[in-house]
């Protein structure tokens, strides 16, 4: 019986190490809930869903398949997913916590504000807890009409995540004429240039890279272009010594044949695909995280994901600290120097900095400090609202707010004790 008991605790510690290394999966928990399938569909479309997973508090305020149809019918998918970042808030917010905001009205920050492209109170929220128990939602531009309202609770993970049905849409004013061009009408030279990369524009166009690039943007392009001082920067090589071939394979390779934006860049786990990817080299690149920050990484040197230039599906451009150089063309080092230590750097090249790069010496994206949890105890917290309040509140919420660190700690100990015992025993 004692070792029936072992068990079950290790099936649990088991059942906490996947919650602690998943967290949680927007789309996954919506698939329990088909009335949100065109909603979920659009996360996916959107790329949003890799934002919303990356993110340690949030709530998702969801629209049912009628209204998010009448919503896509009307606007492209870079307009549907500006409005839908704009229901995605960066706070943890339940149905106690509604009615229980301070002064009965509260601006909340949304995705959307994240993106840059939110000037004034686009990217915010208002929030008001309307009489007769009402909630409304509204754009937080001064003026804006509280146009939708909380329907009910879907599911919460308190404090993880909190998905609320709202009755329609939040409009905010200008949300629906900002630019969005289409794919086919992106500048990519003219982005490039006003972003700083002036060198890699020219190139692309003196290649005839260029007309690679714009043919793959109806389908999906990802740009990491290097700055101007990327390219004056120590250890890179002279690029008028490469052939032709050489040199459009190395342009190539600064581009991905897919739509990822910033949050599925930091999801992304298996090694990214370039233009230059072909059966006879392999030019692909890895990613690393380590908070915010994304590490390219070419078996030669890494390269900082520095600024997003362009973000509108199914195109993304992005500027990089430092030319990405594939080991298919500069597997030995550029220049003469010591060979590196094996244990200490398993690159046999040295870094392409003028001087030692940051992200060379970025930490591990495990050993990457999480967001510190609120100071105080914030209203719809533990404290103010009963236990068991969620409706959907269940085992899954075991390891709610527990940060990561502590998290993997208890877990690996509880782990380890209930191995020993069951092998033992």
């Amino acid at each position: 019986m004692g070792a029936f008991h072992r068990l079950n605790l290790l099936h649990f510690t088991l059942s906490l190490v996947v919650i602690a290394v998943n967290g949680h999966n927007i789309t996954a928990i919506l698939e329990g809930f088909p009335d949100y399938s065109v909603y979920n569909s659009f996360l996916t479309q959107t790329k949003l869903a890799d934002e919303i997973n990356t993110r340690e508090t949030i709530t998702c305020l969801v629209l049912n398949n009628g209204a998010m149809s009448a919503l896509t019918s009307k606007h492209p998918l870079s307009v549907v997913k500006n409005i839908l970042s704009l229901h995605v808030l960066l706070d943890y917010y339940d149905p106690q916590k509604l009615h229980k905001i301070s002064d009965g009205t509260t601006l909340t920050t949304t995705l959307y504000q994240t993106t840059g492209n939110a000037p004034g109170n686009l990217g915010f929220v208002n929030i008001t807890d309307l009489q007769g128990g009402k909630v409304g939602f509204g754009s937080a531009i001064p003026g804006s009409k509280l146009d939708s309202s909380y329907t009910k609770s879907v599911k919460q993970i308190p404090y993880n995540i909190s998905i609320l049905e709202i009755s329609a849409p939040i409009i905010a004013p200008g949300i629906l004429t900002a630019p969005a061009p289409s794919s086919s009408g992106v500048n990519i030279t003219g982005l490039l240039e006003k972003a700083g990369c002036k060198t890699f524009a020219s190139l692309l166009t003196s290649s005839g890279v260029l007309k690679t690039y714009e043919s793959a943007l109806d389908k999906g392009l990802t740009v990491f272009a290097p700055s101007d001082e990327a390219f004056k920067a120590e250890g890179v090589p002279d690029l008028g010594k490469l052939t032709n071939a050489e040199q459009v394979s190395l342009l190539e390779y600064h581009a991905s044949p897919d739509y990822k934006p910033k949050g599925t860049l930091k999801t992304t786990k298996d090694p990214i695909s370039t233009l230059a990817t072909n059966g006879a080299g392999k030019y692909d690149l890895t990613v690393t995280t380590a908070g915010d920050s994304v590490t390219l990484h070419t078996g030669v040197g890494p390269s900082r994901v520095a600024e997003a230039v362009f973000d509108s599906p199914p195109v993304a451009i992005f500027t990089v600290d430092n030319v990405l150089l594939p080991s298919e063309l500069f597997g030995k080092s550029p220049s003469p120097a010591p060979a590196p230590e094996p244990v200490s750097s398993p690159s046999p090249t040295p870094s392409l900095s003028p001087s030692p790069s940051p992200m060379s010496e970025a930490p591990s994206p495990l050993a990457a400090s999480p967001p510190a949890p609120p100071t105080g105890t914030p209203v719809g917290s533990p404290a103010d609202s009963p236990a068991g309040s969620s409706e959907n509140s269940t085992s899954d919420n075991a390891a709610g707010h527990v940060s990561a660190p502590l998290l993997g700690t208890i877990i690996f100990t509880v782990f380890a004790t209930v191995v020993s015992s069951v092998i033992l025993s």
